[in-house]
């Protein structure tokens, strides 16, 4: 079935094969041992994601299917919810796939850890209360309108994004805030003004990580910083150079900042 979405997307229901994919590796940011996907794509388009130009949302729509056979005999960890693409994107306002994979995860009593920019995570908070050592991480990318409508421009405002933390929190769901990706070269002073809203409205945590470019996804950001910003482009190909990571001795000079801010405002910080 394809139809099409209020911001002139199309949706796609798909049948998948599997839903629970194993991370491989140790996970230092976000504690998983496994991720699901509810949406393929994502619909909040944002320029800094490998997503920005899909127009088709991919639904899975025999995901809670899936789930309770995979679930049956998978020895218990934290499951990531929305590791790639955001599971509370418009979609999730007509599927309500993210609401039956929680159900499913509530049932088989598994931890989970849901990565999302929406308030309509708030829609399920009495879900979330019965869910067994749940934890949401909201993500912010800088506290300036003019930045957020380059880069989020689908994405509600930060204010929004904060009280999510707030609520969630006050319904006592484990709650922290992403400065995830960091952008080079624009955001690094608001760091301060960022952990004290962090701080304000009940935030547990800090989880940060910069600005991946990998593949095409590199052409289409350089291109934006181009139009954008075009004093700062030769700074990043200096720092990107043939990478799709930013200079260690970067990413070290922002961990360390954000650890000493941190400390300050009695956060925990979370890093790679």
């Amino acid at each position: 079935m394809l139809c099409i979405g209020k911001s002139n997307m199309q949706y796609k229901e798909i049948k998948s094969k599997s839903l629970i994919k194993k991370i491989t590796t140790k996970d230092r940011l976000f504690n998983g041992k496994y991720t699901i996907d509810p949406y393929q794509n994502c619909e909040f388009g944002c320029s800094y994601c490998d997503s920005y130009l899909d127009k088709t949302i991919y639904v899975k729509i025999n995901a809670a299917e899936l789930l309770k056979k995979e679930l049956k005999n998978l020895p218990k960890g934290i499951i990531i919810i929305g590791s790639v693409n955001d599971p509370y994107q418009n979609a999730e306002k007509k599927f309500y796939i993210t609401k039956d994979i929680l159900e499913i995860i509530k049932q088989n009593n598994f931890p989970c850890h849901i990565l999302t920019k929406s308030d309509l995570i708030l829609r399920d908070i009495d879900l979330l209360s019965e869910i067994k050592n749940c934890f949401v991480t909201t993500s912010i990318i800088s506290l300036n309108s003019s930045i957020l409508k380059i880069f989020e421009k689908n994405v509600i405002s930060t204010e929004k994004r904060l009280m999510i933390i707030k609520k969630l929190s006050d319904n006592g769901i484990k709650t922290g805030l992403a400065i995830i990706p960091i952008i080079p070269f624009l955001v690094e002073d608001e760091f301060e003004n960022i952990i004290k809203s962090a701080r304000k409205y009940k935030a547990q945590y800090i989880i940060n990580k910069s600005l991946e470019l990998r593949g095409d996804q590199k052409n289409l950001f350089m291109n934006l910083i181009k139009n954008y910003k075009t004093d700062l482009l030769d700074k990043y190909k200096n720092l990107y150079k043939d990478s799709y990571l930013p200079d260690r001795k970067y990413i070290l000079q922002i961990n360390k900042k954000l650890d000493k801010l941190c400390h300050i405002y009695n956060l925990k910080h979370i890093h790679n």
